[in-house]
């Protein structure tokens, strides 16, 4: 049985996000919570909601499944849209600036 989230153009770039996501990939769902509810991190406060999500979906799916037996079977962060704005700079000049975007999908299984 797996479930899956989606956070879509979530304002933080996919290699701050990527940061956090390989050190809870292939972990319990339980054990990565608490990892993340401890992390120095904004990544890590979005990737907690999504998993959090994730896990929920997977016991509106099928009521019986034990929440303790849930792995993060895939995490992947892809870029999404960006965002551009630009910056007044000396004499007249402008520097374009690129606010990215990240696109975070993960799913749960529990091993089966």
């Amino acid at each position: 049985m797996e479930a899956k989230a989606h956070f879509k153009a979530v304002r933080m770039g996919p290699r701050k996000m990527r940061v956090v996501a390989n050190q809870v990939r292939g972990q319990k769902a339980t054990a990565a919570l608490t990892q993340l509810q401890f992390m120095p991190k904004k990544a890590a406060r979005i990737i907690e909601k999504c998993l959090s999500a994730a896990v929920a979906n997977a016991v509106d799916k099928e009521d019986s499944v034990d929440v303790d037996s849930l792995v993060i079977d895939t995490i992947f962060v892809d870029a999404g849209p960006v965002y551009k704005s630009f910056m007044p700079r000396a004499q007249g000049r402008a520097d374009r600036i690129r606010h990215r975007t990240s696109h975070l999908t993960i799913r749960v299984s529990d091993g089966e």
